[in-house]
């Protein structure tokens, strides 16, 4: 059976409710989560329970991370988003529920391996990088830029890798190479090469950031990797971003551009 993996829902339960109803349509029965679940959204609270009810299991993301410990080094709309959605977490009033979202959140693993595409091939997965699975980004233009960068990625890669935290989703190879989903061929479909190694950005549910504002997801099955868009209501979303002073209005805005 395929594996559905999503990251980067940063609150957006509008995107992550059709996100869902998508994978369900396809008959899709397993569903895991690169991590950042939280943070710049308006709905943390339905996001962390939608993912606990319908994900074999979750990652952490540098924005769990900030809400339930301390948002380091985030710039100060994000910063001010992850003190809100905190809030929101402690304005709880079912005692219960609270525990068990701080519970869950708690309980986020950095990495997993586990054979998602289900050919006998270990994937390794985690939010931002195989190098630092937390916090370090990895940019299409590290290919050229910064190819020591993608080399040490790689030494920590034995065949296939999951990441998100960019938005950005697209496969880096160690030739070294990145290919969005647009340049793969008629269909968003890669077929993973017996002697490459391969890094696959999974995009972003709830804010993407490669100027295509529909959510993004893929779906892994033996040999290979589909990236999907669904669209969404995102004015829904934006609006209730801008009816809470504590986040930015940019935050809205931007879904519509999808960057």
């Amino acid at each position: 059976m395929p594996t559905a993996v999503i990251s980067d829902i940063h609150g957006n339960a509008v995107a992550l409710r059709r996100v869902l109803e998508d994978i369900e349509s396809r008959g899709i029965q397993k569903i895991v989560c690169l991590g950042d679940i939280v943070g710049y959204g308006p709905e943390p609270r339905e996001c962390v329970d939608l993912v606990q009810e319908k994900c074999a299991w979750a990652l952490m993301g540098n924005h769990d991370f900030g809400v339930l410990y301390e948002p380091t080094n985030f710039n100060a709309t994000a910063e001010a988003a992850a003190v809100w959605t905190r809030e929101q977490f402690n304005a709880e009033p079912d005692q219960a529920a609270r525990e068990r979202r701080y519970a869950f959140l708690s309980s986020l693993k950095v990495r997993a391996v586990e054979d998602l595409c289900e050919d006998g091939t270990p994937v390794l997965a985690v939010h931002a990088s195989p190098r630092r699975p937390i916090n370090e980004y990895i940019f299409p233009d590290d290919v050229s830029e910064s190819p020591d960068k993608i080399d040490a990625i790689f030494d920590r890669v034995d065949k296939i890798a999951l990441v998100g935290h960019t938005h950005v989703p697209g496969v880096f190879s160690n030739e070294p190479d990145f290919y969005p989903p647009n340049e793969i061929g008629d269909e968003p479909i890669f077929k993973f090469i017996a002697d490459e190694k391969a890094v696959v950005n999974v995009g972003s549910v709830g804010q993407p950031r490669d100027y295509d504002p529909r959510a993004s997801y893929v779906i892994l099955s033996p040999g290979q990797v589909e990236f999907v868009r669904v669209e969404y209501d995102i004015k829904e979303t934006a609006d209730m971003i801008k009816a809470i002073p504590q986040l930015h209005d940019w935050l809205g805005d931007r879904l519509f551009e999808g960057r």
